[in-house]
């Protein structure tokens, strides 16, 4: 039985105490969140503290969710670690690539222990499938992958939560927020990225962050994927069309808490070479579960209890995510320019 420390007990850290709840080898024993107005104990006999360092003091733990803020997420990840134990750490991993720099090195001083990001939406099976038909080779290569994730603006959830649009306290704006997870199954289809062409800007809404990103990426061999991240995306929507040689997957729709991105499909073409109509045999599969909360739990708990790997969210992979959005940002020379990005994906090799 793990004890599970919870840091950050919002919308997330509700939602992972949920999933935790429901298994049998893991216990939820305390919780912190700044919300609070004092320590103390819930009726279900879970404590409750302010910060992150009490609950760590406190308490004798096995593992420890992070799911702070990204001016914090770091170092309480590194707290826990120095600590001894394993750590789950929501998206993203920081504000920038020292942040996730920082936390290897601790990781690394510790390797009996483990870590994993919560990059979620490698969960849904929608992108499993996906993957699992790319694998399979019927289809081809990949030729090239179109992708829009946006929203109507910079979500709140109370009166703490204006920091997404605070360079200082988000770091980034909703390319590093919510693009991420596009930008991390980019990444999981089409390889890494050696070229990056992009426009970022804040010209709408006005916040020192960006609320617009547009990225055009090419991988080592030669497959173009073009990217808009977005905070005015008046109808919320996730789309990700992959065209391979023989055909192309379409993911539209991604189930989430808020319910506002449509139902999540995804189609299937195949491309007939006797036929040049434009209007390919096609499957379209309907999903109506989201498992990927659940799944990248129990995923955590293989790890820590049976050895098992962390196939998804490595720090290797919020390393090389963290560096794809962060290039992306400095592609944009006047963006760039503007907060002093020059050196900030340089000075961090792989």
């Amino acid at each position: 039985m793990l004890k599970i420390g919870i840091a950050g007990y919002g919308v997330v850290g509700k939602r992972r105490r949920q999933y935790i709840d429901k298994r049998s080898d893991m216990r939820v024993v305390a919780v912190c969140d700044r919300a609070f107005a004092d320590e103390g104990t819930f009726d279900d006999g879970v404590r409750h503290y302010q910060t992150p360092e009490k609950l760590l003091k406190s308490e004798a733990l096995d593992a420890l969710f992070v799911c702070l803020t990204n001016d914090v997420a770091a170092d309480v990840t590194i707290a826990g670690l120095e600590q001894g134990l394993h750590v789950f750490c929501e998206k993203p991993p920081g504000r920038d690539l020292s942040d996730i720099a920082r936390v290897i090195e601790a990781e690394r001083r510790h390797p009996a222990l483990k870590l994993k990001y919560g990059f979620n939406h490698r969960y849904h099976d929608s992108v499993r499938d996906a993957l699992a038909i790319l694998r399979s080779g019927e289809l081809g290569s990949v030729v090239n992958l179109r992708g829009v994730y946006g929203k109507s603006k910079f979500v709140s959830f109370g009166a703490h939560s204006d920091w997404r649009t605070k360079r200082a306290q988000a770091g980034g704006g909703i390319l590093l927020d919510q693009g991420i997870h596009m930008v991390d199954l980019m990444r999981l289809f089409a390889g890494e990225f050696v070229d990056v062409k992009s426009f970022v800007d804040n010209r709408f809404w006005g916040h020192d962050v960006e609320d617009n990103a547009y990225a055009l990426l090419r991988s080592h061999k030669g497959v173009v994927a073009m990217l808009h991240s977005t905070a005015t995306q008046w109808r919320h929507r996730f789309s990700l069309e992959i065209t391979f040689e023989k055909g192309a997957l379409i993911l539209s729709g991604i189930l989430s808490g808020s319910k506002s991105y449509g139902a999540e499909t995804l189609t299937v073409l195949w491309a007939d070479p006797q036929d040049d109509s434009g209007d390919p045999r096609e499957q379209t599969t309907h999903y109506r579960k989201d498992p990927s909360w659940a799944d990248e739990v129990a995923e955590f708990a293989d790890a820590v209890l049976r050895g098992g790997k962390v196939e998804a969210g490595s720090s290797q992979d919020a390393w090389n995510t963290m560096q794809l959005v962060y290039r992306i940002y400095c592609a944009d020379s006047d963006w760039q320019a503007r907060w002093n990005l020059s050196d900030i994906v340089e000075n961090f090799a792989p």
